[in-house]
């Protein structure tokens, strides 16, 4: 099989694969139809990769793989939006490339496939310190915007001390819906 051929059935892969992380909200049955898809994609780049010889065959496995891994992460992502899904991309994204990296490694002998393993190990290392670098930003921006939120709320509150009774309780309850406390 020609490289080309076998950039086209990767690309096709990999563009099935894309439709599938585009979704915003979904219900059970179209997340439960879409992993489905996404493993029978998998099985057909599977069997794309049966004629190959060699380590190319190993590549291309590895790229297989690593597609339905991450579009399994990203499916999950799509099905429950949460900063843990997104890490989860990001983590599986890092160990397909790596995973396909090592296995393209495999082409070399001596101190340049050293080389090689060393330069894949970084870029996973990289790409899983992105993935916590990012997590840690979600958790630390959503604790500054809660700090900012109850440091306006007491702000609005200290104003509503300086007005007289039914207009101080309407003053509060305005600034409560304002700032979501209850």
């Amino acid at each position: 099989m020609s490289r080309t051929t076998l950039t086209a059935i990767a690309a096709s892969v990999g563009v099935a694969f894309a439709a599938y992380a585009v979704a915003d909200t979904m219900s059970k049955s179209q997340y439960k139809s879409s992993k489905e898809s996404i493993h029978s994609e998998y099985k057909s780049a599977e069997d794309g990769c049966e004629p190959l010889k060699a380590n190319a065959k190993d590549i291309c496995m590895a790229e297989a793989k690593g597609k339905e891994k991450v579009a399994l992460a990203e499916l999950s992502a799509s099905y429950k939006p949460t900063s843990k899904s997104r890490y989860d991309v990001r983590m599986a994204k890092a160990e397909a490339d790596y995973s396909v990296a090592r296995e393209k490694c495999d082409d070399q002998e001596g101190n340049s496939k050293d080389v090689c393993v060393k330069e894949a190990k970084a870029a996973r290392v990289a790409g899983e310190a992105d993935a916590k670098a990012q997590m840690k930003t979600v958790a630390a921006k959503h604790t500054a915007s809660a700090d900012k939120r109850d440091a306006n709320y007491a702000v609005a509150k200290e104003k509503c001390d300086a007005l007289e009774s039914a207009a101080k309780d309407s003053c509060i309850s305005d600034a409560k819906a304002r700032f979501g406390k209850s």
